[in-house]
């Protein structure tokens, strides 16, 4: 039940390309590479985890990416989720976009990240996708899987990942083991990384092989910021088919980790598809203040959709009928779907389960529990350190509480 991430007839005529061995050649009529500057990746400003969570996937190479700054500017966006990072086409265990281009030797996606950081902004970068071969379908271990991945954190100085396992990568028992191990080991080995993980939805939340990717998750005793579902394209029409999916899966997250109703939704997301959908569906704007009602008022963790690439109006608005990797194919502003995102971003951060600010004792003494090491702490979690409390602003572990490192830790002052 794909999002379409390399998504509908540039995707067919890139697949094509490469198989002819014609891989320089255009993607398709309107579709391009966009070539940017080499440039050194700065280090990016720490954002909070409600940005990463409410980040819009872009493609920054396909599909006719808009120029990230003007969508900023327009709307106030600060984080975006850049798509998507595969095996190479040829084979081999090596991350590069799109299945065509190196990680270890790009410039373009360099100088497009680099341009959101220079504005205030950070990105993600997203794993899978629908099409091409996933690094978990091409490394032979978890160790392996994660290993290439780490390329891609280090070369970027990434603090969030998203892992988008669906079809046909998870139907494969073995690739969603390295997929789900080779989250753990990056969740282990870059504290306070964001990480979040998305797969198909159903009308009862996800399908046979979402369950078992969220026991795979259990086994391996993997508990990402969230799991989102992307329900489209499975007969969604409108707002209120999603948030039924949405309640759905909440019932599936607790049944399957034992959690409760709150701690559970404090987990969920959802990634929708704006506008035309590639089964004929439709979303509007309407639909997406609905679900993003929904989403605020049950505290969920992630609001986001496919994709900014889409936020657009096609000519003629409705594109003939047609769904497009370019525009959305429903009368709209630019970057109106976009701006659900940021308002999603300027809601309370969910917390798990929700939580108060903590009160200041009488006699200097800290009430909240002290730090340690070891412990996992997500968002609204609080801890007392060197004689302050400090609040978790997102999941975090091993990072000890200062006002530096990735600004995960808020002190809210002397106990």
């Amino acid at each position: 039940m794909p999002p379409r991430h390399v998504r509908t007839l540039a995707a067919a005529v890139s697949a094509a390309c490469i198989a002819l061995g014609v891989a320089g050649t255009a993607l398709a009529t309107g579709q391009r590479a966009a070539p940017r500057p080499a440039a050194a990746t700065p280090a990016p400003k720490a954002l909070g985890g409600n940005w990463y969570a409410a980040a819009p996937y872009l493609m920054p190479l396909d599909n006719d990416p808009p120029d990230a700054g003007a969508v900023m500017d327009a709307t106030g966006l600060k984080a975006f989720q850049l798509a998507f990072v595969l095996a190479p086409n040829g084979g081999g265990c090596s991350p590069t976009w799109d299945g065509l281009h190196p990680v270890a030797s790009d410039t373009a996606v360099a100088g497009v990240i680099s341009a959101i950081r220079a504005k205030g902004g950070d990105v993600s970068a997203s794993i899978g996708g629908y099409n091409g071969t996933k690094l978990g379908q091409a490394c032979g271990t978890p160790e392996a899987t994660a290993a290439a991945y780490q390329q891609v954190i280090d070369k970027y100085g990434l603090k969030a990942l998203d892992f988008d396992l669906e079809e046909p990568e998870y139907e494969n028992s073995a690739a969603i083991h390295n997929e789900i191990g080779a989250a753990k080991i990056l969740q282990q080995k870059n504290p306070g990384l964001y990480l979040s993980v998305t797969t198909a939805g159903t009308a009862d939340g996800t399908g046979w092989f979402g369950k078992q990717m969220l026991n795979e998750a259990k086994s391996q005793s993997f508990v990402p910021d969230n799991f989102s579902i992307m329900p489209f394209d499975g007969g969604f029409n409108g707002a209120a088919a999603q948030t039924s999916a949405l309640t759905n899966f909440n019932a599936v997250l607790r049944s399957t980790f034992g959690w409760d109703e709150a701690t559970a939704y404090a987990h969920e997301g959802i990634s929708q598809m704006n506008g035309r959908s590639d089964t004929g569906e439709f979303f509007t704007q309407a639909d997406f203040q609905t679900v993003l009602d929904y989403a605020t008022s049950h505290h969920m963790a992630r609001f986001t959709n496919w994709s900014v690439n889409r936020d657009r109006q096609c000519t003629p608005p409705d594109n003939n009928g047609r769904t497009s990797g370019t525009c959305s194919s429903v009368p709209q502003g630019a970057w109106d779907f976009t701006k659900y995102s940021v308002k999603f971003a300027g809601a309370t951060p969910p917390t798990t389960p929700p939580t108060t600010p903590p009160t200041t004792p009488p006699g200097g003494s800290c009430a909240a529990s002290p730090y340690t090491a070891g412990t996992v702490y997500v968002g609204g979690d609080t801890v007392s350190y060197n004689g302050h409390t400090w609040k978790a602003r997102w999941w975090t572990q091993g990072e000890a509480p200062s006002t530096g490192g990735s600004g995960v830790w808020q002190d809210l002052g002397t106990c």
